[in-house]
């Protein structure tokens, strides 16, 4: 039986990518391992078409921006998240993360989370007559961080994370999961609130880069894959027009920094000496070459970055509404997309939920599909 690895199934869904056209641009898409990395994990962000770099402090800041901990009003938060995938289709592929952060002092914070993915169960067999072998291929993610303050309107902070992927089978053996591990380091500006004419403002700047490491090896031909890098870089500002009325409205771009697919022998076709030429390349070597390595040049590369706006509303800190809209080219993965999204506090609770409409030629696995996430701070209250 020839060997069957899931890393190309879990890319379709978490990527929503089906079937790519003969341009040359599309032949170009950068796949990576664990993909799913890149995906929100939690409703509030979610709903905000799936950004977070540079939105106001919260439990799940971990997969965006770890050093808005550092800004955190409450000593502790723990929180959960669930989203399914193709839930009309199947009830057992999920995504979900445990997070908490505790305050350590007025200017530091630790955190620490857990993501899992899971693909359900994969029936597999070499012919129909075979009893079949029952597989549950699953990925997952745990990571800590530190966060200070270096001003009262600046902070940074850096992860540390460890990726495990466990996808291969062969000759119904399994051929053992595939691991590795990243670094993130991150930056966050809150600045302090201004009086305008009509209302009060605030701004928040936001910057990271994600998953800086080695690559993943998935099967025993040796072959490596890079892990989803990416930069992100986000904006945000807050109308505050009363006590009891806020709007935050943001901006986010993401880049992958991972090197772009590339006919290196220039005859037309991206072959298996491409692949291997591609696979060469060094994990920190590829980030630099990310930024300029698309065969078309400038156009390619901003292709290849993606771009996310939202909204937040909050009436009296109990209940937000939230929007969002996120764009990837046709070219570079499909990912097309407008979300909704409310969240409701009690006390030390918040529940959030989010919903997707896919608006590209390729469904999205997330299409009707609710997301939820719930929240509990607790502790000592720190002022910003």
């Amino acid at each position: 039986m020839r060997k069957i690895t899931f890393f190309l199934i879990a890319f379709i869904l978490l990527a929503d990518l089906s079937v790519f056209a003969q341009d040359n641009d599309r032949d170009r898409v950068i796949t990576t391992a664990v993909p799913f990395l890149l995906v929100a994990a939690d409703a509030r962000a979610a709903g905000m078409g799936d950004q977070g770099v540079a939105t106001s402090p919260d439990v799940f800041s971990q997969q965006w921006n770890p050093a808005k901990y550092a800004f955190a009003t409450r000593e502790n938060g723990i929180a959960v998240s669930y989203t399914p995938y193709l839930s009309e289709i199947v009830n057992d592929i999920f995504l979900g993360s445990l997070n908490y952060y505790h305050k350590l002092n007025d200017k530091s914070a630790a955190a620490a989370s857990l993501r899992y993915f899971s693909l359900g169960t994969i029936e597999t067999r070499e012919t129909f007559e075979q009893f079949p072998n029952f597989v549950n291929p699953n990925e997952l993610t745990f990571d800590v961080s530190y966060a200070l303050k270096l001003s009262e309107t600046f902070s940074t902070a850096v992860a540390g994370r460890y990726l495990r992927s466990d996808l291969g089978l062969q000759d119904n053996e399994d051929l053992g999961a595939a691991s590795t591990f990243g670094v993130d380091v991150a930056a966050y500006y809150q600045g302090r609130e201004l009086t305008l004419s009509n209302f009060d403002a605030q701004w928040r700047i936001g910057a990271a880069i994600a998953n800086i490491g080695p690559k993943m090896k998935y099967d025993d031909a040796g072959q490596e894959n890079f892990i989803p890098t990416n930069l992100k870089l986000g904006a945000g500002f807050d109308f505050i027009f009363d006590a009891d009325n806020r709007l935050g409205t943001y901006v986010e771009f993401n880049k992958l920094l991972v090197p772009t697919p590339q006919d290196f022998d220039d005859d037309g076709d991206i072959d298996g000496e491409d692949d291997e030429e591609y696979n060469s390349v060094g994990s920190i070597e590829g980030i630099f070459k990310s930024f300029g390595d698309a065969p078309n040049g400038f156009s390619e590369e901003a292709k290849e970055v993606t771009l996310a706006l939202g909204a937040e509303y909050w009436y009296r800190e109990k209940f937000a509404l939230r929007a969002g809209y996120f764009n990837e080219s046709e070219d570079k993965g499909f990912r097309r997309f407008f979300s909704l999204g409310a969240g409701f506090a009690y006390e030390n609770v918040i529940i959030d939920a989010s919903y997707l409409f896919s608006t590209s030629s390729v469904p999205s696995p997330l299409e009707g599909t609710l997301r939820f996430g719930i929240s509990f701070n607790f502790g000592d209250s720190f002022s910003n």
